[in-house]
């Protein structure tokens, strides 16, 4: 397997053992890459033949109306695609699982093979890389759906960073509060996310 030069650690696949915990028969167990280092404070871009996703999930403390969105970036830090939709009401643990899931969808639509995860919830990290286990049946159903699309993906790295370095991703869960449907930016993000997609390239 190939490793983006992060310090990662290869893992068994811990979403499919996440999904098997939940009554399922056996499955293959794929691998994935976790970052054994310390978490990041600011957004790195990802080698030659992968895609960056930052992930974000955002639910309101008073109301638990979710939204969720992300972000992709090539090795150059050069913006791909964006997306950002209301889930209707969930909890902030479901909100960032969902805002993975439908981040590996669109992955896998796009044809790309290898991809780096990374987001700003260290609880959703652990529990994709088997560090945390999940309780809450809303909270199985995401890690099997995440599951089912992992072996549609040749090499997939998973990494925590803090709120500093998600700022992108964070701005398109905003967005996703305000969204009356789906959207998807292709090329050309929006407005709202421009500053913080400057402030990740000044930083390289």
């Amino acid at each position: 397997m190939h490793r983006p030069g992060l310090g990662m650690l290869r893992l068994p696949c811990p979403v499919l053992a996440c999904s098997l915990a939940g009554g399922g028969g056996g499955g293959q167990r794929r691998n994935i890459q976790a970052d054994s280092s310390s978490s990041a404070r600011t957004w790195r871009k990802p080698e030659a033949g992968w895609i960056k996703l930052n992930f974000d999930g955002s639910s309101k403390h008073a109301t638990k109306i979710a939204s969720i969105g992300g972000v992709y970036r090539d090795h150059e830090g050069a913006f791909v695609l964006g997306y950002a939709e209301r889930i209707g009401r969930a909890t902030s643990s479901v909100a960032e699982l969902a805002a993975l899931r439908r981040g590996l969808e669109l992955v896998v639509r796009n044809g790309w093979r290898r991809v780096w995860a990374e987001g700003d919830s260290k609880t959703v990290v652990d529990v994709v890389c088997d560090r945390a286990n999940v309780r809450s049946e809303e909270d199985l159903r995401q890690c099997r759906e995440i599951a089912a699309l992992l072996p549609l993906i040749d090499d997939m790295a998973v990494s925590h960073v803090y709120r500093s370095g998600n700022k992108v991703a964070h701005g398109f869960a905003r967005l996703g509060h305000k969204a009356v449907r789906p959207r998807v930016w292709r090329a050309a993000p929006p407005e709202e996310v421009l500053r913080f997609l400057q402030q990740d390239a000044d930083q390289r």
